[in-house]
């Protein structure tokens, strides 16, 4: 994927506008999100173990919220690598509501032929039925989503699962302890100044971002996918204030 850099919110803005996953954003997309999320880079190739584990011959392996792709590859790659010539038994499904993100995924895709039957639809999640699933990955998406919301997407998520199949779930988190969450915090912005990102940068991303990405606790996400239906759901990585869930149907 061309890797353009980020430089939104390098200078100074009159007013700092509430993020959207816009053509600007998906531009700059690869960049920003590996220079703003710590761990990115191990949860995309973990991606592809589990996927070894737990995608089933013909069923459907969907990338909610897949942006440009990258989980998508991950998934796809694996499955090229591990069951060769029996890839066709198998459907990759990527979904996003931002045209722009779908458009560069189409083109990022592309580059990376693969046997394995892939479609992308733009559309919104609430859209989306879930069906025959083995394999369904939700990176850093639900956070995006009112809570409110979030339950009854997992139900449908885990009711178009099949028994034996997984979520992963990552996701930014808070934590109920003020001086942990005041520490995670701070480590973190600190991990986007090691990544070149300014205070100003750093300042004006969070005030775009506050009220758009809600995140919870490792606690309230645990129980919200017990309750959705799944046998099993844990914590498998996490760096800082980023965690990735995985649950089992």
């Amino acid at each position: 994927m061309t890797d353009h850099q980020d430089q939104i919110y390098a200078n100074p803005l009159e007013q700092v506008k509430s993020f959207v996953f816009d053509e600007r954003v998906a531009h700059v997309f690869t960049d920003m999100i590996n220079r703003s999320v710590p761990g990115y880079a191990m949860t995309l190739e973990m991606l592809g173990v589990i996927t070894q584990r737990f995608a089933q011959p013909g069923s459907a392996l969907y990338d909610l919220g897949c942006s440009l792709g990258a989980s998508t590859l991950a998934m796809r790659c694996k499955l090229d690598e591990v069951v060769a010539g029996a890839a066709a038994d198998y459907k990759m499904i990527g979904i996003d509501n931002s045209e722009a993100m779908i458009e560069r995924c189409r083109v990022n895709l592309a580059r990376v032929p693969s046997p394995v039957p892939t479609e992308l639809i733009c559309q919104g999640l609430e859209e989306t039925p879930i069906d025959n699933a083995s394999m369904v990955v939700l990176n850093f998406t639900l956070q995006f989503i009112p809570i409110a919301d979030r339950l009854p997407l997992l139900k449908r998520i885990a009711k178009g699962t099949r028994s034996g199949g997984a979520l992963v779930l990552s996701e930014k988190i808070v934590f109920d302890n003020q001086e942990d969450q005041d520490l995670m915090t701070d480590l973190h912005h600190d991990f986007k100044r090691s990544r070149g990102y300014s205070d100003l940068e750093i300042a004006q991303k969070r005030a775009a971002i506050e009220n758009v990405l809600v995140p919870e606790t490792i606690d309230a996400h645990l129980s919200r996918l017990k309750e959705a239906g799944y046998s099993r759901a844990l914590v498998w990585y996490q760096c800082f204030n980023f965690v990735s869930f995985l649950a089992i149907r």
